[in-house]
């Protein structure tokens, strides 16, 4: 097959103004549109922002209000979670809504998919495995292959951080598991492929359906967007930067204590960007170093790449992180990573491209970060060899048009029905 596919791409959250899941479903999508003909179905919430980035609504995109909904959904889950963190008990309100919209979904282009104007029905978004796709079976049922993914999440709370996950208000977490028995769960893992954005969720698909699984690390990143390089050897102390929410799970804390020694002696700056309900506590943490350590709050995208890329480290410690798209954005300016060994993360930097913490509790993660930034201070020849190492692997692996490759032949094996299923997407 040498024609381009038609693709219809559902994506309830995507949006190129927006960070997280909403700018993985966006980034794929407008990937996906250079190699094949696609359709974009998402939610209203997103349609001004598409409108703003030059989309044609009814040709380029759908935009299906279900806020009938889902906005009473969002807000009963932001209650329940306190206004803050609570992505299980947010997951858990969505399992409620979702379904809705994929009803609206077809009742918009199940007659199209019925009458096979698409190749294949693609759900991109949600990430999480929790939502299930009751249009997965009115597809097969049509005779269209349907692709779920990448979907992402279930990684459990790492021993040793009780204190964070209560302050994480994700105490829905420790039944999360119930969400196997929901309805439509058989149904959806009955996709013709199944993208796993990480070996973790990759594991908790069952067996019979891992024929059908393939890895694929969702994130990546857009090098026009990304374009900076990160200054290795210039004059001062070595650069170390932060870029994330402000809250217990990142472990910001744990950083400025491993850093401790480094930034009281002058031989390391520390670049916070950033925000969130721990801010106040952290600049406090942070008093006795002075300008060792700088806050810069919420930045806008090309102003995050222009500080990060002063910097020559990312010192990234977050303890339960699903995706990790700021470590491929970091090692794409050329920085070098050091992350904690679990979960996303963990699996996008290899032993050439940074570092990996064990995570054995608060105390040990502090102690691995300290000795792992003394090392990086004494020896800038091997952290610049790193970035420049991991600079040259996202460009290779990690690019939404590299990611927009995979994907296609990804349709073309279920459109085929026959031969080898594509290789593992991942690091190698």
């Amino acid at each position: 097959m040498t024609r381009r596919l038609r693709v219809l791409l559902v994506a309830e959250a995507a949006n190129p103004e927006w960070v997280s899941v909403p700018l993985v479903g966006w980034s794929l999508a407008r990937a996906l549109a250079e190699v094949a003909d696609v359709h974009l179905v998402t939610q209203v919430r997103n349609r001004d922002a598409f409108l703003r980035a030059g989309l044609v609504e009814g040709e380029a995109f759908t935009a299906i209000d279900s806020e009938a909904l889902a906005r009473p959904l969002w807000k009963l889950g932001s209650f329940l979670a306190g206004g803050r963190g609570g992505w299980t008990i947010q997951q858990a309100a969505q399992t409620i809504s979702y379904p809705y919209f994929e009803h609206l979904v077809w009742r918009r282009f199940g007659a199209e998919i019925r009458a096979g104007r698409f190749d294949v029905v693609h759900r991109i978004t949600p990430l999480s495995p929790v939502q299930q796709s009751p249009i997965a079976a009115k597809c097969r049922a049509a005779g269209v292959p349907f692709v779920l993914g990448p979907i992402n999440g279930g990684v459990p709370w790492p021993k040793g951080f009780e204190a964070e996950m209560k302050r994480e208000r994700e105490w829905l977490s420790k039944v999360r598991g119930l969400y196997r028995a929901l309805p439509g769960r058989q149904s959806t893992l009955r996709a013709d492929a199944i993208l796993a954005g990480s070996r973790q969720t990759q594991r908790e698909i069952p067996a019979r359906h891992q024929e059908r699984v393939i890895y694929l690390p969702e994130n990546a990143i857009d090098p026009a967007r990304f374009n900076a390089r990160a200054v290795h050897g210039g004059p001062g102390p070595m650069r170390a930067c932060f870029i994330g929410r402000l809250v217990p799970l990142k472990g910001v804390d744990m950083l400025l204590e491993a850093a401790a020694p480094l930034l009281r002696d002058g031989r390391l700056v520390l670049e916070i960007v950033g925000d969130g309900d721990q801010k106040a506590a952290l600049q406090a943490q942070a008093a006795a170093f002075g300008a060792g350590v700088v806050f810069h709050g919420w930045k806008a995208h090309a102003e995050v790449q222009d500080i990060a890329a002063r910097c020559q480290v990312l010192a990234f410690p977050s303890i339960r992180e699903f995706g990790g798209g700021v470590v491929l954005e970091a090692m794409a300016l050329g920085l070098a990573p050091i992350v904690v060994d679990y979960a996303g993360p963990a699996e996008l930097v290899t032993e050439a491209t940074g570092w990996k913490v064990p995570i054995t509790g608060r105390a040990g993660v502090v102690a691995g970060l300290a000795a792992r930034l003394a090392w990086c201070v004494d020896h800038p020849e091997a952290v610049a060899a790193k970035g420049a190492a991991a600079r040259a692997r996202v460009e290779a692996a990690f690019t939404w048009a590299r990611k927009a490759e995979q994907v296609l032949s990804v349709y073309r094996w279920v459109l085929q029905r026959s031969g080898p299923k594509p290789a593992p997407f991942g690091p190698g």
